[in-house]
Parts: structure tokens; sequence; C-alpha cells
């Protein structure tokens, strides 16, 4: 039977729980199990449906944190493990707030209390990529932050949380994942924040790095890593948000045949901080889109990025583009780039710096 006590410590946001189950015998063995702190923020690994075939139709964030981990008693086998909840929504109502308090929710969790191993934070997987790509840039500690949905809700026939949770948890408390970055693990696969994205709507594999690929795999035996990324993250960061209350706001412009003028104009108008252009190919942006932009003079033009639309392949350094003051975000996907414009635009308006960062991270 599991037995929860609720523990109280210093900046705890809801309530906390430590879920700790000891055979008969074996109190001083769990002791010595390495502590995982479960951040709990909703989505589908939290979802609930009418039935047990509803895949599609259920509520995403219907159980909390402590209940998703009550679940998988064989977690007990790994870890002592927190829970908290953060939020409790599908992962298209995550918030740019709800990232603020992550990140200094996991810094002031490793900062006060050294033993803790790594934590883990359950997520829709809409949005889950972004989530950890920003934590990725933001947390300032080198111990194992893991983000981890599902595919399926709780309420389904094979649903997919439940082993994807315990793996989180077991990579969160390996000793091999420290100084990884962030990582997203699901379907038994370890992706980097940087690299990954969702790339089908309903498969359980959807999580991929296309090109770059896996950093590894979690299986019965071992948590295994054999390859890490090379862009800076976490600890070797140089972003913090001390005294930041919100972010700069940065939009995403995506291009096509003939494309409306309509949005970029409006952006322009609206005087936003940084502007994010899905350009096709290889970041390529439309004669529409470029005369748009030059009629408002650099110096009051909000911040523009080239990435593309095609899901793989880098965006490089082209001369008409660069005269312009545009940035290429390398491999980085509209939404990432989006989010390291931000945390960019958080340090300096300075263009040769902003091309720094994107070639470093």
């Amino acid at each position: 039977m599991i037995r929860a006590a609720h523990v109280c410590i210093l900046g705890c946001l809801t309530s906390c729980w430590l879920l700790v189950v000891p055979a008969r015998g074996q109190e001083a063995g769990v002791e010595s199990l390495p502590v995982v702190w479960v951040l709990s923020t909703g989505g589908t690994i939290s979802g609930q449906g009418t039935s047990s075939t509803s895949l599609t139709e259920y509520r995403a964030g219907a159980l909390l944190g402590e209940e998703l981990v009550r679940a998988v008693p064989a977690i007990q086998q790994y870890a002592r493990v927190r829970v908290e909840q953060i939020v409790n929504v599908g992962s298209p109502n995550i918030s740019l707030d709800n990232w603020l308090t992550l990140t200094r929710r996991i810094d002031e969790i490793f900062r006060l209390d050294p033993a803790v191993a790594g934590v883990v934070v359950t997520h829709g997987t809409n949005t889950l990529e972004e989530t950890a790509f920003f934590l990725n840039l933001t947390v300032t500690h080198d111990r194992p932050v893991v983000l981890v949905g599902a595919q399926r809700p709780a309420s389904a026939i094979s649903a997919d949380g439940p082993l994807n949770l315990l793996n989180a948890v077991r990579a969160a408390a390996a000793p091999s994942a420290r100084g990884k970055g962030v990582l997203v693990i699901m379907n038994d696969e370890i992706n980097a924040a940087r690299d990954v994205t969702k790339t089908n709507t309903y498969r359980v594999e959807t999580f991929r790095a296309p090109e770059l690929g896996f950093l590894g795999y979690v299986d019965a035996d071992a948590v295994s890593f054999y390859r890490a990324s090379t862009k800076r993250h976490t600890a070797d960061s140089e972003f913090t948000l001390s005294g930041v209350t919100e972010l700069p706001v940065v939009e995403i412009v995506y291009s096509y045949v003939q494309p409306s003028t309509i949005m970029l104009e409006a952006l322009l108008s609206a005087n936003v901080d940084g502007i994010v252009l899905a350009g096709t190919g290889a970041g390529i942006v439309s004669r529409a889109e470029l005369s748009t932009l030059v009629q408002v003079p650099l110096r009051d033009r909000p911040v523009v990025v080239r990435s593309n639309r095609t899901g793989n392949g880098r965006v490089v350094p082209l001369g008409r583009y660069d005269e312009l003051g545009m940035i290429p975000a390398d491999t980085l996907n509209p939404q990432k780039a989006r989010i390291l414009l931000m945390l960019a635009l958080t340090r300096t308006q300075d263009l040769d710096e902003i091309r720094r960062i994107f070639s470093e991270y």
C-alpha cells in the first residue's frame, strides 16, 4: 500500500509530496535511493477520457502529479520522489509565466538541496519541446532535468505515460545524465531539448531529432548515452532570469507562395521586439516580405531571425539578408528560434551579439 507524507519546504509553490513505499526490512535501502522531484504541469499524460478507448477525446490535466507517480509503483525501486503541482493544463495553454516559474523552481530545488539527483517535468506534448528548450537555456545547474509526456491519456488502453514516467525518473536519477542539458524522454528514447521536435499527431514515436538523432535509450538494464549536444546549455548558459518579470515579444511569420504581408505589417505596427520568419527552403524570404520589412529603418525595426519550415538543415548567413540585419537561425526550428531570440533580447539589442548567440546555442 502506498504511503504519502506531506513535506513542507521553503519556497514550495503548492503541496509537495514524498512518495516512498519501503518493503519490510528495506528501509535502509530506500533511504539510500536518490531524490528526484516531479513537477507536474498537466497534459495528455494526466488526461482522462470517458472510456478506455477514448484515445482522442479526453480532458488533459485531469489527474494530479502525485496520482501519476502513485500509479507507477516501480518508481520506488529507483528513487524517492517528491511531487509538486505547478499548473494543470493542456500544453497549448502553457504560458511564458509558467516557464519563468518552472526555471526558478528548478533552480531553487537544486540550490536548496544538493542531494537532489534531478528533476522530471510532466508536460503535454504539443509544446513540450518549447518548454524543454527554454529550460535548457535558463536552468543554471548541470543536474538532469527531464521532460516527459504521453500520446495517450492515462485512462486509455496501453497508455504510454506510466512507462515514460518511470524512464524519466530513472534518467533523472542517473549520474550519466548529468551535464547533458535538458532531456526529453518518451518511447524509451532520450533526446536533447535543443534538437527534438514533435513529428506526429498521435503515434507514440512522435519525438524525433530528425537528422541529428537520439542521445540514447532507456532500456530495462540501463540508461545509455551515445552522444551529447555540443551547444551551450544550462550551467554553461549566459542567460539569467534575475530581474526578468516578462519576456520580450517575439512572433513567428510563416512563408508560402505569394504570401500576404498583412501579418508582417501588423507586427511592425505593433512594435514587437522580434520576428522569426519561417522561410521556405534554406530560410528564403519572399520579395513581398523583404519589401515590407525594409520600409522600416533598421534602427526602428524588430530584430528579424531567419528560420525555415523544412524541419531539417541549417539556415546559414547570406549576404543579401545579412546586409539587412537579418540573423540566421542555424538548425533551430521557428518555435525554438523564437525562444532563443526572446532570451537574447533580455541581454542585448546588438545584432552582432545576437548573431553570436545564435551560433553558440
